[in-house]
Parts: C-alpha cells; structure tokens; sequence
C-alpha cells in the first residue's frame, strides 16, 4: 500500500507526531548540515563571495531548504527531505571564478533554478536531463570532485599531525557508523582549530548571519559554464536520486511538483547567495526509513522536523562562516574532501561499469578533472561535450551496418 494513501490513526497531523520521528529528523539535518557546510563555503568562495556573502548564502539555503521541507512534508504526508546540492557546491569550488565575480554566479544560480522549475512543469525538459546518458553525467560528477577529493592527502602533507588526526577519526568512525563520519572529522577539526588558532579577532558582529542581498549579471558565459552544469548536476544527482529512495522506501509522489517546488526555493536563496535547493538524497533515507517511524503514514513528521532544525542550524550560519575562515583553508577542505568520498566512489563506478561508454565516459572525466576552461566556460560543459562526441561517434559506428 502507498504510504501517502494511509490515514494516522486518529486522524491528526498532530496526532501523528512521535519522539521517534523528532530524533530522526534531528539526526537527518546534523548529518546533512555538519557533513557538507564546509563544502558550501568552499564554493561560495571560490565564486567571489565574501565571508559575509558566504554566511548569507549558507544561512538562505538552510532556512530555504527547511521552511520547503516543512511545506512539502505537511502537505503531502509524506517525507519528503530537501537539502542543498553538495555536487553542485563542489562544481563551484571546481570552477574558475567567473569573470565579472559573484553578481555572475547569482544570475547562473537563477537561470538554474528557474529550469529546475521548468522541468518539474514541462515533462520534455525532465526527460531531456534523464536522456542524457548515466555514464557521462557520473563521469562529470566525478572530474568535478576529484580536487576536493585529493585535499585530504594534501592535508597530511601540508599538516602531518592535524591531517593524519582528521582522517584516523573518520576513518575508525566510519568502521562502526558510516553515518557518523564525517560529523565526528568535522568536531575533530573544530577542535584542532580552536586549540591553534586565534580566533579572538573574530568581529562579533559577524557571527550573527545578516542577508546580503547581491544583484544578479547574467551573462553567456554564466550561463553555460555555471548554470547548465549546475542543473544537470542537481537534477541527476540529488533530484532523481531523491525521487528513487522514496520509492523503494514505497513512497509514490509525483515528481513534477516536487522539482517545481524546490527550483521556487532555489529562486528564493539565490539573490542572497543559495545556489540550489533540491531534493535530499542520503539523510532521504534516515527520513523514509523505518528507523524514522514504524508506521509508514507518520515518518512525514521526520522531514518536516528535519526543516525546523535546519532553519535554527542556518542562524548559527554567520558562526560557521566565521570559524572557518580563522582555520586552515587545507583542513576545511579536507573535511570537505572527506564529505565527498561516497559520492565521487558512486559517480566514478557508474562512469565506467559499462564497457561501451567507457572510452567517452573517461573522456569526460579527464576534461573535466583538468579544470581547463575556454572562452570564460567552465571545464564541466567541456568535459560533457568532449564525452558526448565520443558517445555519439561510438553509438553511430555501431548503427552503421
């Protein structure tokens, strides 16, 4: 039976909400939050964003993410969780700072939630996206995070004792709790940074995130360097990928709305510095589970109390920001690299699973990873057209008799 389907047995919203659910909404966003803020700030930045606009723009896509988690687990009855693309940040770190800095990118960030909309309102757009072949997306996924990937073997390099004291803790926490990983680098490197760093010249002021609104450029170069990777980034890795873990968890939304609904809240985080708002892929699942509730007609309360605490997170949002440009920039993107290991294993093993598009999907990878761009372009749009060439040259050599 659906889920959505069930009524609660008394028949309230209220009514239907269990500790059970509060805890696992909490641990849904201290895991979404903890293991890729860093990740966040490290693409805001590498943008053109100042601290200030960085901390505006991880405040926006916290309390964005959470007040849409809310609205769409209490409309549907289902559990709906949402979060922030974290492919997408680690495109932005990997992205050259466009020319024209960060108004450039808030007018990509537009482009690319507005066709977030349109795909969730025209089904030619969303088919479009899920057309473009798996292995070449994943092998552009994967060039875009191998940078970040390798910072926690530079960390080591740079700084033996703290590197090799972040990596132990993850590692030896992902043997018992995978889940916990990341988080427990993350308190480890808060703790490094504050024993070694000084932070007594930290502005008060600033710890408190204020919204900095930044007028958008939307340029051609914006356009296909940032926001079209942007998009197919989110919609393949966190949009789709949401849609499946509410499904086998026996979930049936229908996606369009859903798509529409968070490229609108995307529209709304980006003037202030958000750059995409989506679906939730991994802490989808601490949502949609049975941990979350046993009852499948009441696990809606997990995301939507996820959304409340990640709207308080996103008021700690000037806090973070601040602590982490007082830190080591090699050992915020370790932890960042850290954050994105399951991702680039996932995205590299699907580039290249099948034998026939491997050679393109390598291709794409290679171009992308390089990090060369031309005319203003980013090296995601290239890496994708370099690969799609080899694709359709290979699929065409074996149409021909």
């Amino acid at each position: 039976m659906n889920p959505s389907s069930q009524q609660d047995s008394d028949g309230g919203t209220l009514s239907a909400f269990s500790p059970q659910a509060m805890a696992a909404g909490l641990l849904a966003a201290f895991v979404g939050f903890a293991s890729s803020f860093a990740v966040i700030i490290q693409g805001l930045t590498a943008m053109g964003a100042s601290q200030a606009q960085a901390a505006s723009g991880l405040m926006a896509l916290s309390i964005s993410m959470g007040l849409c988690a809310i609205y769409l687990s209490l409309r549907t009855r289902q559990p709906i969780s949402i979060a922030w693309s974290t492919p997408g940040a680690a495109l932005l770190a990997a992205t050259a700072l466009p020319e024209g800095g960060f108004p450039v990118a808030i007018g990509a960030f537009l482009i690319s939630g507005a066709l977030i909309v349109i795909a969730g309102l025209w089904k030619p757009l969303g088919r479009a996206v899920a057309a473009i072949p798996a292995p070449l997306v994943n092998a552009m996924l994967a060039g875009v995070l191998l940078g970040l990937c390798l910072a926690p073997v530079k960390a080591i390099a740079e700084a033996p004792t703290y590197g090799l004291a972040i990596i132990v803790t993850w590692a030896l926490v992902a043997k018992f709790r995978r889940l916990y990983a990341v988080p427990a680098a993350v308190l480890v490197t808060v703790i490094i940074i504050a024993l070694t760093t000084d932070v007594s010249h930290l502005d008060a002021a600033a710890l408190w995130p204020q919204p900095v609104l930044v007028m958008p450029e939307f340029t051609l170069s914006g356009l296909i360097g940032i926001a079209l990777p942007l998009f197919i980034v989110t919609m393949a890795s966190q949009n789709i990928p949401g849609i499946a873990v509410l499904n086998v968890n026996g979930y049936r939304p229908h996606p369009g709305p859903l798509f529409s609904i968070t490229g609108i809240f995307t529209l709304l985080a980006a003037p202030f510095g958000g750059h995409a708002v989506n679906l939730a892929a991994i802490t989808a699942a601490l949502c949609a589970g049975v941990d979350a509730h046993p009852d499948p007609a009441r696990r809606y309360w997990a995301a939507a109390t996820s959304g409340i605490f990640y709207v308080l997170f996103g008021l700690g949002a000037g806090a973070a920001t601040a602590f982490i440009s007082a830190a080591p920039p090699i050992l915020i993107q370790a932890v960042a690299g850290l954050a994105l290991f399951g991702a680039f294993g996932g995205a590299l093993l699907g580039a290249v699973t099948d034998p026939q598009d491997r050679e393109a999907a390598i291709i794409t990878f290679v171009v992308t990873a390089s990090g060369i761009g031309f005319f203003g372009i980013s090296g995601a749009f290239w890496g994708l057209l370099a690969g799609g060439a080899i694709y359709a040259l290979t699929h065409w050599r074996r149409s021909m008799p």
